[in-house]
C-alpha cells in the first residue's frame, strides 16, 4: 500500500478507453430507475436497494430507465438518521501495477474539484449549497462545509474476480474490504465528517453481490454509475462512494467537458452522491423521497427532459462545452440538486427566510396504537404539512402526509420504534426531528443525542444524554463510552441524564445505556461522541 499522497501519481500508459463523441443535448434523455416501494407492489429496482447481509446502498443509475415518482411526497422527508455536518474528501485511486491507466488529465481534474469546492466552502454560488437546508434530530445541518483531505493511491493488487460481468470485476464487499483495511492500517478517520471516493481506472468494473444483477456501466450488466454507502469500522463507520470510470459512457456521461476527462466522473456521479452523501450518509436513513424507501436529494433531479438535469447553462467554456457552476473562478458542468424550499431542482440556493420548528409529543392508547400531537410545530406563514415516518420492526417504514398535526399510528406490536417528523413552510422549507418511542410495554434504553458531541480525550466533559427507557427498571443507567463505561447515575426522567464522559482515546465512540442489566442495542439509533 502507498501511504496516502496529496499529490498526483504519473501515469505513462495511454488510457484504454477512448473518449466518444459528445453527445448532442437534444438527444440525451435521463431518467430515475424504477422505485421499488415497500409501500405498494412493484417489481422495478430502487435507487435505493437493500442486498444480503442487511447492507443498504444508494445508485446513480444510468439514463434511460422509465421514473416512478409519486407527486403526494413531492419533498424530501426526514427519517431520523444522521447528516454530515461537515465533509472532509479523500480521492482513493485503486490502482496496482498493471492495471489500467487514468488519462493524464483525470487526477489533476478532480484533484482542482476538490480543491476549488474547499476553497468557496460555506457559500452559495455552487451546487453544495443545496444540500445546506437538511438537518438531522441532533441539530446538525448538512452545511457546506467542505475539505479536501487529498489523494490516496492503493497499489495494493485486485483480488480475485468477485463477479463475472467483465475482465476485472470486484464486488461492493470487496471494495469496502480494501477500503476499511487501507483506512485501518494508515490511522485515517471515518466517522461522519469524511468521506472516501473509490476510483478505479478504465476497464475496472464492479457489481453490488457476486450474483452480478447490478453492475457497473461499462460491465455486461450495466444499471449505475457510481453509488455511496456506509460501513461500521472499529468504534466509527467509513462514509464512501464508489465511482468506476465512466468518462465516456453514454448514460453516465454527457461529453460536456469543459476541463477534460474528469468531468465525466462529476457528471457520472461523484458530484451526485457527494451530496446524497452529505444529507443521507447512512443510505435511507436521513433525507429521502418515497418514506425512505426511494430517491435522494440527486435522484429526485434525474428526469427525462434534455438539460433538466443540469439547468440552464451559464455559459460555453474555451473548449465549447456548457458549464453551469463555477467554482473558485473555475468552469465545471454537474448535476443539479433537489431543494425543499422551493420545490424544484437548483444550481445553486441563497436560503431565504426562516427554519421551521419541528416537535412532538406522544400518548399511549390502547394496545400498541399511540397519538402524536405536532401542535408545538411551527413554520412562517404556518405550517403546511406534516410528514410523519413511522419505522415498524420489520424495517417497514409507514409514511403519513397530513395538514393537521395530529395523527395516531398502530403499531406491528409492542416495543421501542423510531418515530420521525418533518415539518414544511408552504414553500417547502422545512426541518426534521425524530424521537424513539416506547410502546406497548418499557423496551431497552435507547440513546438519541448527546450535548455537546465532543470533548477533550482525559475525560470529564458534562454530557446530556436525551433518549428513553433510562429511567426503566431499578432507575440507575450506567452509560459506555466505546468499551469504557462511565459512573451509574440516577436520571431525573425517562428521556433525559446528565453523566459525566469517562477518559478515553482520541476518535469517534458509540454511546449506549445499560437500565437494570438491559442494555441498548449496537447500532440502535446510539449517537456519537469524539474524543479530541
Amino acid at each position: 500500500m502507498n501511504a496516502l499522497d496529496t499529490g498526483r501519481r504519473e501515469d505513462s500508459c495511454p488510457d484504454t478507453r477512448a473518449l466518444r463523441p459528445r453527445v448532442a443535448r437534444a438527444a440525451l434523455v435521463i431518467a430515475l430507475a424504477a422505485i421499488a416501494l415497500t409501500l405498494a407492489a412493484s417489481s422495478a429496482s430502487a435507487v435505493i436497494v437493500h442486498l444480503a447481509g442487511g447492507r443498504t446502498l444508494s445508485y446513480q443509475p444510468l439514463a434511460g430507465a422509465p421514473s416512478a415518482l409519486d407527486e403526494f411526497f413531492s419533498n424530501l422527508d426526514y427519517n431520523g438518521g444522521p447528516v454530515m455536518p461537515s465533509n472532509t474528501n479523500y480521492a482513493f485511486y485503486w490502482s496496482p501495477s498493471g492495471a489500467p491507466a487514468y488519462p493524464p488529465d483525470y487526477e489533476p481534474g478532480l484533484k482542482r474539484y476538490f480543491e476549488d469546492l474547499a476553497h468557496d466552502s460555506g457559500g452559495s454560488a455552487n451546487v453544495d449549497s443545496v444540500s445546506a437546508q437538511y438537518n438531522d434530530a441532533a441539530g446538525e445541518f448538512a452545511a457546506y462545509d467542505s475539505h479536501f483531505g487529498g489523494a490516496i493511491v492503493d497499489t495494493d493488487p485486485y483480488p480475485s474476480n468477485g463477479c463475472k460481468r467483465a475482465p476485472i470485476c470486484l464486488t461492493d464487499a470487496q471494495l469496502q474490504a480494501e477500503l476499511g483495511k487501507y483506512v485501518s492500517a494508515h490511522g485515517l478517520p471515518h466517522d461522519l465528517a469524511h468521506e472516501y471516493f473509490m476510483l478505479t481506472p478504465p476497464g475496472v468494473e464492479d457489481c453490488f453481490e457476486a450474483t452480478g444483477r447490478e453492475c457497473s456501466a461499462g460491465s455486461h450488466t450495466p444499471t449505475y454509475c457510481a453509488y455511496h454507502g456506509n460501513f461500521a469500522l472499529g468504534g466509527g463507520e467509513v462514509i464512501y462512494a464508489n465511482d468506476p470510470y465512466v468518462t465516456g459512457i453514454e448514460g453516465c456521461d454527457d461529453g460536456e467537458h469543459p476541463n477534460g476527462s474528469s468531468d465525466g466522473a462529476l457528471i457520472g456521479g461523484l458530484s451526485h452522491e457527494h451530496n446524497e452523501s452529505t444529507t443521507d450518509p447512512e443510505p435511507n436513513s436521513a433525507w429521502t423521497d418515497f418514506g425512505g424507501e426511494g430517491g435522494e436529494i440527486g435522484d429526485k433531479c434525474r428526469t427525462f427532459e434534455a438539460h433538466s438535469e443540469f439547468g440552464t447553462p451559464l455559459g460555453t467554456a474555451p473548449d465549447g462545452s456548457n458549464y453551469n457552476q463555477l467554482v473558485n473562478g473555475h468552469l465545471y458542468w454537474y448535476q443539479q440538486e433537489w431543494s425543499n424550499q422551493r420545490h424544484r431542482c437548483l444550481q445553486r440556493l441563497s436560503f431565504a427566510g426562516s427554519e421551521p420548528l419541528a416537535t412532538f409529543t406522544t400518548r399511549q392508547l390502547a394496545g400498541e396504537k399511540v397519538s402524536f400531537d405536532a401542535g408545538g410545530s411551527s413554520a412562517a406563514g404556518g405550517v403546511a404539512h406534516y410528514n410523519w415516518q413511522f419505522h415498524e420492526f420489520a424495517g417497514v417504514n409507514s409514511p403519513v402526509e397530513t395538514t393537521s398535526p395530529t395523527v395516531s399510528h398502530v403499531f406491528d406490536a409492542a416495543g421501542s420504534y423510531l418515530v420521525a417528523l418533518t415539518v414544511l413552510s408552504a414553500n417547502g422549507t422545512s426541518i426534521g426531528t425524530a424521537h424513539t418511542v416506547l410502546v406497548g410495554r418499557a423496551a431497552e434504553p435507547v440513546v438519541r443525542r448527546l450535548a455537546p458531541r465532543r470533548g477533550p480525550a482525559a475525560g470529564g466533559t458534562s454530557v446530556t444524554v436525551s433518549g428513553s427507557g433510562f429511567a426503566a427498571g431499578a432507575g440507575e443507567t450506567t452509560f459506555s463510552f466505546g468499551a469504557v463505561a462511565a459512573s451509574a447515575v440516577s436520571c431525573s426522567s425517562s428521556t433525559t441524564c446528565v453523566v459525566s464522559a469517562p477518559a478515553h482515546g482520541k476518535g469517534t465512540v458509540d454511546v449506549r445505556a445499560t437500565v437494570a442489566g438491559v442494555a441498548s442495542k449496537r447500532n440502535a439509533s446510539a449517537d456519537r461522541f469524539t474524543y479530541n
